[in-house]
C-alpha cells in the first residue's frame, strides 16, 4: 500500500471539511505514502456535485488503499467511493488506523 486515497464527508460541513482532510494528507505524507486528496482538487467548470465525484473518483482509481474519514458513512460521496473501492478490490480502512510508513 502506498498509494491512498482520502474519503470523508464534505458536503453541509464547514470550510467542506477541508481542514480535517488536509490535516489528513499531511499526516499520511509525513509517514511516508502517496496521498489523493480530494479536498485539493480545483472547482470543475460545471460547479456541481457530479463534477466533483467524476475528479474524485479518477483519483480513487490510481490508489491501492482508500483511507476513510470519520462521518463517512453519512457521505453521498464518500458511500459511492466506498463501494467503488471494495469492487475495485482495493484496501479500506478507518485513517486513523494507518500508523505506520509502507515501508513498515
Amino acid at each position: 500500500m502506498k498509494r491512498i486515497y482520502i474519503a470523508g464527508p464534505m458536503t453541509g460541513l464547514p470550510e467542506f471539511n477541508y481542514p480535517a482532510f488536509n490535516a489528513e494528507a499531511g499526516r499520511l505524507r509525513a509517514l511516508g505514502y502517496h496521498v489523493e486528496n480530494p479536498a485539493d482538487n480545483p472547482v470543475p467548470p460545471c460547479k456541481s456535485w457530479a463534477g466533483y465525484m467524476r475528479m474524485a473518483i479518477a483519483q480513487l482509481a490510481t490508489c491501492d488503499c482508500v483511507a476513510l474519514l470519520p462521518g463517512w458513512e453519512t457521505s453521498k460521496g464518500a458511500s459511492v467511493e466506498h463501494r467503488l473501492a471494495h469492487d475495485l478490490a482495493l484496501r479500506v480502512v478507518k485513517a486513523g488506523d494507518i500508523c505506520e510508513g509502507p515501508h513498515a
